[in-house]
């Protein structure tokens, strides 16, 4: 571990899609690699529902839910995935996930002292009306972060959803402002499978952050983002 006090320590905030927690093992590999980028890195962590979650989501939509009560569900779940990640990580981990902002930044500023260590913090969905890709941003922006990483199933931002659009056209690199006009054209509802939401978008822009959208296939993907190389979209 690092000895250095955390607050000279580059904060990391690392949106995780759903799909890291289909199975164990898919948990297990990037847990490992959280646990590596720990020993140098300050790191929060926001988890994603995933296929659980928009199938519960459907579920209840079919039930006849309103769109707030589906993201509920949602954020149920997204706090369950992060129970899953904190199961994986154990001692380099707080032993629960946080559930506000003000909780995670509380904590971990109660570590100051040289040689203590950093813990991951692990938080899920917040409040309705936006996905974990917000509240990762959102968290970037109230900790003061250097660097926001969104882990997706896609390998960047598109102009439109390749999975659906073979000739969808990927950016290497966009501006906040470029973000913001991209995403203002998606839906957002409860289980919106954008790759950015609008949300996250105008908190981007806003703050300014560091934003590096990658592919999460191979988790170590995410070390190399952090060190600076990477395949998928930078926000300028």
């Amino acid at each position: 571990m690092n000895k250095l006090s955390v607050r000279k320590i580059m904060k990391v905030v690392i949106s995780l899609g759903g799909f890291f927690f289909a199975n164990a093992e898919s948990i297990k590999k990037v847990a490992e690699v959280l646990k590596e980028l720990a020993r140098s890195y300050n790191l929060y962590i926001v988890t994603g529902g995933g296929e659980t979650a928009r199938e519960c989501i459907k579920i209840a939509r079919d039930l006849g839910a309103n769109e707030t009560t589906c993201d509920y569900i949602g954020i149920d779940l997204t706090r369950v995935n992060a129970k899953l990640l904190i199961s994986a990580l154990k001692d380099a981990v707080y032993p629960e996930p946080f559930c506000d902002y003000k909780e995670v930044a509380e904590a971990k500023a109660e570590v100051k002292g040289e040689g203590e260590e950093a813990k991951i913090a692990v938080i899920g969905g917040v409040s309705p009306g936006y996905t974990t890709d917000a509240v990762a941003a959102i968290l970037a922006e109230y900790v003061d972060a250097n660097l926001f990483i969104d882990v997706t199933s896609v390998d960047g931002v598109y102009d439109a959803d390749p999975r659906i659009y073979p000739d969808a056209r990927k950016y290497d690199k966009l501006t906040a402002k470029e973000l913001v006009v991209l995403t203002s054209r998606e839906e957002l509802k409860a289980g919106s499978r954008i790759v950015i939401d609008p949300v996250a978008a105008k908190i981007i822009e806003r703050s300014g952050i560091k934003t590096i959208v990658i592919d999460g296939s191979d988790p170590r993907n995410i070390l190399d983002a952090v060190h600076g190389k990477h395949r998928g979209t930078e926000i300028l």
